[in-house]
């Protein structure tokens, strides 16, 4: 077993190897950087046919890159205990610690004397601030009038880092809008829901069923990591010399993957892995995203429907306002949101959005779909394209006086770039009421109390076998 184990890791290696443009920047899940996620997203034309006009934007975008959390600096601290010991052991045993990079003997945690964690970063604050302007740039028919918080509405959560994503993509978007200092700022609102009743940004944290499913698949889904971090340990343990548990490996890739988004620092942790066991530490990470937040069931998209609903009823205000001829100034323009992984991977999953027709019908029908398959098979779903930090969903309603089928037209730009949609038949522009039928509707039939709260009779939900391995 072991020697297949380790033939997958050659041929994985040798397959990314082929690409010399290997930088594990790209492949660190969630934890990549936006400008690394926007480098390897895969681009698409841009068919806006002529004479089509944007008239309203929703926006639903991830925080900025942020700090560990605390709890994660101090497991942080306790990996630098761990490795201590590991070569103080070696050292007794006189094995010879040549193979042992030099940076980890004596390692500390750059976080160690830190006392608070999880903030948003200066990196965080400058993706923010630039997709202001990119969008601001991009669009300038939707934000050409004066700044009004009913014309542009901004809202975040109630966690720090995503407020601050709003205000840094607040400067941006307003930039030299305004009289304030040389840079011309101006004020501009942030609103947010209590963190307790915020079913349109954090759904997670009010749904009791999702809650209580996730509690419930958290154990299994570690079982099911269990067979990729051994055999890395193995092979890291062969590498440096050093008896490397399966939780020091764990802890080294995340180090790896802090180092690199947060400091820069590539040569260090993420060098002690080879570009086959990346690919596999990489996967780890995307399908415990995708059983957990994604298409691994229902529950983790259908208790997002409150958002879901709230986009679409903003693009039937600004149809109406269209129609009505309401005068500019007095509708809304664009609905601004900030949050976090938890919302735009159900979000990303509620419109389709890396699917294949088949696997957008199973959806449909509330069957479960395959998990993403194991290195060195291909796969769309990749938390680095699916929600690096910064990741974002833009929806642009768009007006189409010329077309005789449909007036309006909805497109779908993931991280900025045109994305096709399975349920309008692989387009990225879908007319408005095909939208509205065809992806939004299914989801909308689903009430959230109903989706959400914990009845006093309901079994608990059952671990998850093990059918990936």
């Amino acid at each position: 077993m072991f020697a297949i184990s380790i033939l997958v890791l050659l041929s994985i290696t040798a397959q990314l190897k082929a690409d010399h443009g290997f930088d594990v920047r790209h492949h660190l899940s969630t934890v990549t950087t936006y400008d690394a996620a926007k480098d390897i997203v895969k681009a698409y034309a841009n068919n806006i046919p002529d004479g089509c006009t944007p008239i309203h934007l929703n926006l639903v975008a991830r925080h900025g890159a942020r700090s560990p959390t605390i709890k994660r600096m101090r497991e942080l601290d306790k990996l630098a205990s761990h490795l201590e010991e590991l070569i103080k052991d070696a050292e007794e045993q006189k094995m010879s610690l040549e193979k042992v990079p030099l940076w980890l003997r004596g390692w500390k945690s750059p976080w160690r004397a830190k006392l608070k964690g999880g903030e948003l970063i200066t990196k965080g604050e400058e993706e923010m601030y630039n997709l202001g302007i990119r969008i601001r740039e991009r669009f300038p028919e939707l934000f050409e009038e004066e700044y009004h918080p009913d014309v542009y509405p901004i809202k975040a959560t109630q966690v720090p880092r995503a407020s601050a994503s709003a205000v840094a993509f607040g400067i941006g978007f307003l930039s030299e809008k305004g009289t304030l200092g040389p840079a011309r700022h101006r004020a501009f609102a942030v609103t947010s829901e209590s963190r307790a009743s915020d079913i349109i940004l954090r759904f997670h944290d009010c749904c009791g069923k999702y809650k209580a499913f996730r509690k419930s698949q958290e154990p299994a889904v570690d079982k099911l990591k269990e067979s990729a971090l051994d055999e890395i340990t193995s092979a890291l343990t062969s590498r440096y010399g050093l008896n490397f548990t399966r939780k020091n490996v764990a802890m080294l890739w995340f180090l790896c993957k802090q180092e690199a988004s947060v400091l820069d620092i590539t040569d260090q942790a993420c060098d002690l892995f080879s570009p086959s066991e990346v690919a596999l530490l990489e996967w780890t990470d995307d399908l415990e995203m995708f059983i957990l937040k994604g298409y691994g069931n229902s529950i983790n998209y259908r208790m997002g429907v409150p958002l879901l609903a709230d986009v679409v009823q903003s693009m039937e205000q600004a149809i109406k306002a269209k129609e009505e001829k309401h005068a500019p100034g007095s509708y809304e323009k664009a609905r601004l949101r900030f949050a976090h992984a938890e919302t735009v991977v159900p979000f990303t999953c509620l419109l389709g959005l890396f699917l294949d027709d088949s696997e957008f019908q199973k959806i449909q029908r509330e069957e479960s779909l395959e998990p993403p398959p194991k290195p060195p098979q291909s796969r769309n779903w990749r938390g680095s394209n699916v929600a690096p930090f910064a990741g974002n969903n833009m929806l642009v309603l768009h007006s189409c006086p010329a077309n005789s089928a449909s007036k309006y037209f909805v497109q779908v730009l993931h991280n900025e770039h045109p994305i096709p949609m399975a349920g309008c038949n692989g387009s990225d522009f879908c007319p408005f009421e095909e939208f509205k039928e065809k992806i939004v509707a299914p989801h909308l039939k689903h009430d959230y109390n109903s989706v959400c709260t914990v009845q006093p009779e309901e079994p608990e939900h059952k671990p998850a076998t093990n059918p990936f391995f």
